[in-house]
C-alpha cells in the first residue's frame, strides 16, 4: 500500500513526549512492504532520514515547528491547514491508498485530506493535547478556551469520519467514545520504549547505592510536570532524608524554572540538579544511576489520559516508580509491585518516595527483574507497532479490497 503519514513534530531525532513512536512506526509499515511518504517538519539531515528509514520525505518548510519552537500555540492552530495544502500540492499525480496521523493537531489535517482524497485514514491520537492545558495559569489559557478546544479535540475522529482510530491508553478510548466515536473503530494500543536503549542490567541494580539516593525525573517539563506536588514533594522528602537528591532532565522551561525558584525560596535549591537536555538514546544512562523513578503530574483531563512513557523506561531498567493517580497508568498497570501511586498532593506523593527508600534494596532488586520483562513483553517498540500496523492494513485494506 502506499500511506501519506503525517505529523507536527520533527520526524527524526525525537524531540521528546510521544514523538519518539513515529520513526518506530514508520520502520515496521516498510518493513511489512508499504510505501511511506511522510509530511512532517524534518530540519537535520533530510535525504539522511530518507535513507535510513527507507521513506519519502515531504518536509514542511513554512514557519519552524516543534515544542520548544516561538509561538508554538499559534503555530498548531494554523499547522493542519497549511499541512493539508501542502500535501495536496507535492503529492499531485500520487495516489495513496490511506492516510495516517499521528497525534490530534495532524489529524485535523488527515481529516481534510480524507475529503480530498476520499482514501480511509487512521488517526493515530498519543495524547489528549488540550487537556493537559487544565493545568496551565487562567491567564495565560482562560478556562472558557480550554473548555472549547477540549471538546474540539474529542470531536475530531467523528467529525472527520475517521475509519480507525488507535489511542495511548483505554482511557483517552472512553473519552473519544463517549464523544460520539464509534466504540468498534477505537484501537487503544498504548506507549512503548525501545528495548534495546532500555536494557535490563541487574549489574546497575547491584551497584546503586542508597548513599545518597537519587530521585529522577526526565521529561519536556511543561506545566503538568513540575508544579506543587513535586515542590511539597521534594520538601516532604528532605525532612526524613536530607541526603536525597532529586535529578531532572529536560530541557529550561519556564515551567523548570518557575519550579526551581520556588524550592530555592523554600531553602530546597540545593537538593535539586538540572541535567538540562539529554538524547533519547542516552536516556537509560542516566536512569541506570537512580534510586527511583517520580512522575509528580498534576491532575488534568490530559494528564488522566496519557500513558507516560517515562514509567514504561523505568520500570523497563528495574527502577521502582513513584507517580501520581493517573487513570491510564493506574489501570494498566494495576498489578505491577514496582509502581507506588499517591494522591493528587505532595505530602502523599513524599511519602511514597520515602516508602522505597525505606524498602532494603534487597527487596527492590528482587521486584525489578520481572517488571523488565513485563513491560519487555508487552511494551517493546517492535511490539506497540505491529499492533498499530494490523490495525491500520485491516483498516486501509478492507477499504481497497
Amino acid at each position: 500500500m502506499r500511506l501519506a503519514f503525517l505529523t507536527h513534530e520533527p520526524f527524526h531525532p525525537p524531540s521528546g513526549g510521544g514523538s519518539a513512536e513515529a520513526a518506530y512506526l514508520a520502520r515496521e509499515l516498510v518493513r511489512r512492504g508499504h510505501e511511506l511518504h511522510v509530511f512532517a517538519p524534518q530540519d537535520d539531515e533530510p535525504e539522511r532520514v530518507e535513507r535510513e528509514f527507507g521513506i519519502r520525505l515531504h518536509r514542511f518548510t513554512r514557519w519552524r515547528m516543534g515544542r520548544y519552537a516561538r509561538l508554538r500555540n499559534l503555530k498548531y492552530v494554523l499547522y493542519p491547514g497549511a499541512l493539508a495544502r501542502m500535501a495536496v500540492a507535492d503529492a499531485a499525480g500520487l495516489r495513496f491508498d490511506g492516510v495516517v496521523s499521528q497525534h490530534a493537531i495532524a489529524a485535523v489535517a488527515a481529516g481534510r485530506l480524507k475529503q480530498h482524497w476520499r482514501v480511509p485514514v487512521v488517526m493515530n491520537l498519543l495524547d489528549y493535547l488540550t487537556g493537559f492545558l487544565e493545568t496551565w495559569p487562567a491567564w495565560a489559557m482562560p478556562r472558557p478556551v480550554v473548555s472549547v478546544l477540549k471538546r474540539y479535540e474529542l470531536s475530531v475522529p467523528q467529525r472527520f469520519d475517521a475509519d480507525a482510530v488507535l489511542t495511548v491508553s483505554d482511557t483517552l478510548a472512553d473519552r473519544l467514545a463517549a464523544a460520539g466515536c464509534p466504540r468498534d473503530r477505537l484501537h487503544p494500543i498504548y506507549y512503548g520504549y525501545d528495548a534495546a536503549l532500555f536494557p535490563f542490567r541487574p549489574e546497575a541494580l547491584a551497584a546503586r547505592q542508597d548513599a545518597p539516593p537519587t530521585i529522577l525525573m526526565h521529561g519536556s517539563f511543561d506545566h503538568h510536570h513540575l508544579q506543587r506536588i513535586a515542590l511539597d514533594a521534594v520538601a516532604r522528602v528532605a525532612v526524613e532524608r536530607p541526603d536525597a537528591r532529586f535529578v531532572f532532565i529536560g530541557r529550561d522551561t519556564d515551567a523548570w524554572r518557575h519550579f526551581h525558584r520556588g524550592a530555592t525560596q523554600r531553602g530546597l535549591g540545593g537538593r535539586l540538579r538540572h541535567a538540562g537536555f539529554v538524547p533519547y538514546p542516552e536516556i537509560a544512562g542516566q536512569l541506570a544511576q537512580a534510586t527511583i523513578g517520580m512522575v509528580p503530574y498534576e491532575e488534568s483531563a490530559g494528564t488522566h489520559c496519557a500513558f507516560v512513557a517515562k514509567v514504561v523506561e523505568y520500570l523497563a531498567v528495574g527502577l521502582p516508580v513513584v507517580s501520581t493517580p493517573l487513570d491510564s497508568i493506574r489501570r494498566y498497570f494495576a498489578d505491577e509491585p514496582l509502581i507506588r501511586f499517591s494522591r493528587f498532593d505532595g505530602g502523599s506523593f513524599g511519602e511514597a518516595l520515602l516508602s522505597w527508600l525505606r524498602e532494603p534494596l534487597s527487596a527492590r532488586r528482587d521486584l525489578a527483574e520481572p517488571a523488565a520483562r513485563r513491560v519487555r513483553e508487552r511494551l517493546d517498540w517492535r511490539v506497540v507497532c505491529a499492533r498499530a500496523a494490523e490495525v491500520i492494513e485491516a483498516t486501509v485494506g478492507a477499504a481497497t479490497a
